[in-house]
């Protein structure tokens, strides 16, 4: 057993706010909703994807690596975020992306992955679902043969050690509503590769959090988010004895969200994008925290939550990932005409 909190760097900027939703509540006259701003851990190294790597990288530099490979989208937050951490080290972002190199500069995370200077490995959707392991040994050999130790970090940094950066922000949300007076019926956040999820859940459980920890899977489905987040635990449970009795039947992930796939856009995700945007000043991303706020606005108009409860949403940043989007959007019309319809709907 090694512990049962592995050693962690402090990359983020934490504790981040918590706030309530007022105009959204208002408009929408059910439950409340709060936001836990998790998108203002830092500038570039934003969102969720910095509480994991603080472990991860920690893990990094105590095995002596040279470089820091990962992988994910052409958008992917946390390649982008892996890229930053990798250079504030001294160390070297190597990220293996899904999908064609853009003709000239990139947009978006991409833009910033270049900026940051990382060696960027392209490969199919076919590689990258069945093949990413071979990829990942091909490239640490390469720096092997060079005299440089590659430290490989999984999608989304997804996996018994990212997964402590949740469990420490569930210590971190308890003393909020501690200090506030505050109780939370539901922790809502988006799902896409695992990691943040279990550590909500192994959080709650550890740290006595009375409220049900809620996903919203934005790519795959909820039998496979289930499976995997068992599979992390499991590795958690081997690794530092920390499993704390979850089973799949904690594991509560609502499905039907994922809309046209996964970085794909529905122009009714954009335009409640928008819209939130125009009545609270939080800018939400495409990929996660749109699609999540999509199905949890429409989960409260179908009536799964009550004026009595009382909601907080995790922003898990993104925002870069919004500009490749500009084409799709909608902005000439007035107002929030999408928020609109919900409420009178």
């Amino acid at each position: 057993m090694e512990g049962p909190i592995p050693p962690r760097l402090s990359l983020a900027q934490t504790p981040t706010p918590i706030h309530k939703l007022q105009r959204l509540t208002d408009l929408l006259g059910g439950p409340e909703i709060w936001i836990k701003r998790d998108d203002l851990t830092g500038s570039t190294l934003s969102g969720n994807k910095v509480r994991k790597l603080e472990f991860v990288a920690a893990d990094a530099l105590r095995q002596g690596a040279d470089v820091l490979v990962t992988c994910g989208g052409i958008q992917s937050n946390h390649a982008r975020a892996t890229a930053v951490v990798a250079r504030r080290l001294g160390l070297h972002p190597h990220l293996v992306l899904r999908g064609e190199p853009p003709p000239g500069v990139g947009d978006g995370n991409l833009f910033l992955d270049q900026v940051l200077g990382a060696s960027i490995t392209w490969v199919t959707p076919e590689q990258y679902r069945n093949a990413i392991d071979e990829v990942f040994e091909g490239i640490r050999q390469d720096y092997a043969n060079s005299g440089k130790k590659a430290y490989v970090i999984p999608e989304g940094a997804s996996n018994e050690l990212g997964a402590f950066g949740y469990l420490r922000a569930a210590r971190e949300i308890v003393e909020q509503m501690r200090f506030e007076g505050l109780q939370f019926t539901h922790v809502v956040t988006a799902v896409g590769s695992g990691g943040t999820l279990t550590g909500l859940l192994l959080g709650r459980r550890l740290y006595s959090l009375d409220s049900e920890v809620l996903g919203f899977n934005v790519c795959d489905d909820a039998g496979f988010f289930r499976r995997r987040i068992m599979g992390i635990l499991s590795k958690m449970v081997e690794r530092y004895h920390l499993g704390l009795g979850i089973t799949e039947d904690d594991i509560q992930i609502v499905d039907g969200y994922v809309g046209r796939g996964y970085a794909l856009s529905r122009p009714e995700e954009l335009a409640l994008i928008r819209d939130v945007a125009r009545l609270e000043g939080v800018v939400l991303d495409p990929v996660y925290t749109g699609k999540a706020m999509f199905g949890l606005l429409d989960q409260i108009r179908q009536g799964r939550f009550g004026r009595g409860d009382r909601i907080l949403f995790l922003h898990t940043g993104g925002v870069f990932g919004l500009f490749p989007k500009r084409g799709e959007m909608d902005l000439d019309v007035p107002g929030t005409p999408f928020l609109d319809g919900l409420r009178d709907s």
